[in-house]
């Protein structure tokens, strides 16, 4: 899978150079007020979700606790690749150091493979919760539930560390433009050199899937249990109950799949017939919706939460008039 072994002794490029979005540079101003807006969002809100879940005792529980690191995900995940790509999209500098390429590609896809672990723990929160309510307390305590983000860390840095390497160590003799946004992994494995560079490609298009598939298929389980276990309770109301504790996840799972996998196998698949502009905009959007609207579909959709952020805007909304008074 590594790929024979060789000596490497070109001397790699000091940096990079990000083209931004190849064949739109003309609209890279307009493309930097949206995502400037987009980002203040995804901040003020995952900000806004984390503090109250924090900050609330009644929140302590797993679901929330699942949505709070997923929020400080959202923001590392968007942190990582949105200051670049504005100082891209506005001045023009899409120099990045090699290092710093390498070390911005690992934060970027490690912080995705978390977040598909946290959407699996939070199906499997929503299964306890609903097919298993009286035992729900007895199975998620909170040593589980350290396991299981210990658990989700782990398997992404098990994943990103071979491909980082592989990647950092192949030879880049010839140009040092990336035709990308950030420092996207197949974009850069491209310019490389050398017999060694499909095995990389391979590795994270294999490795991706069998982490994105296997959550996938374990998290339709789920969904498949809660919904017969749903439509085997007596009482309408009780069964929109539970299903509209389950919309919100649905939702952000659905807002991050199917942009990421659409992203993943475009740019694998359809490169030659899908324009480049389009699979550089597929992976953006990929990685700043989520961060973007996670907050705003849990605020809208959970009725709690959504009464918690009000009461807390309030609250700071009054005590500033009051000072200034």
């Amino acid at each position: 899978m590594l790929g024979p072994p060789y000596n490497n002794t070109m001397e790699n490029p000091a940096t990079f150079f990000l083209v931004g979005i190849p064949g739109l540079q003309s609209l890279h101003l307009w493309m930097a007020v949206s995502l400037s807006v987009m980002y203040t969002m995804a901040l003020l809100g995952n900000t806004l979700l984390m503090t109250v879940i924090c900050m609330d005792s009644t929140l302590h529980e797993p679901m929330y606790c699942f949505l709070c690191i997923l929020a400080a995900v959202d923001i590392v995940m968007a942190s990582s690749v949105v200051p670049k790509m504005l100082s891209i999209f506005c001045v023009g500098d899409g120099s990045i150091n090699f290092y710093a390429c390498f070390a911005q590609m690992y934060f970027v896809h490690s912080a995705t493979a978390v977040e598909t672990g946290l959407l699996l723990a939070m199906a499997f929160d929503r299964y306890v919760a609903i097919c298993k309510p009286l035992h729900y307390k007895r199975i998620l305590t909170p040593k589980v539930m350290q396991i299981m983000s210990v658990t989700i860390a782990f398997r992404a840095v098990i994943f990103m560390s071979p491909l980082s390497w592989m990647l950092s160590h192949l030879p880049f003799c010839s140009s040092n433009v990336v035709p990308h946004s950030y420092c996207e992994h197949m974009a850069v494995a491209k310019l490389a050199c050398g017999a060694p560079m499909p095995s990389s490609l391979y590795y994270s298009l294999i490795g991706s899937s069998i982490i994105v598939g296997s959550d996938v298929v374990f998290i339709a389980a789920s969904y498949i249990l809660i919904l017969r276990a749903v439509f085997n309770l007596s009482s309408k109301n009780a069964q929109q109950k539970a299903l509209g504790t389950c919309g919100s996840h649905v939702c952000v799972m659905a807002l991050y799949y199917f942009p990421g996998m659409a992203s993943i196998y475009v740019a694998w698949l359809g490169q030659d017939t899908v324009p480049l502009h389009t699979q550089v905009l597929l992976a953006d959007l990929y990685l700043i919706l989520p961060p973007t609207l996670n907050p705003i579909i849990y605020g809208l959709r959970t009725k709690y939460i959504r009464e918690k952020i009000w009461s807390l805007l309030t609250h700071c909304l009054f005590d500033l008039s009051t000072q200034g008074v």
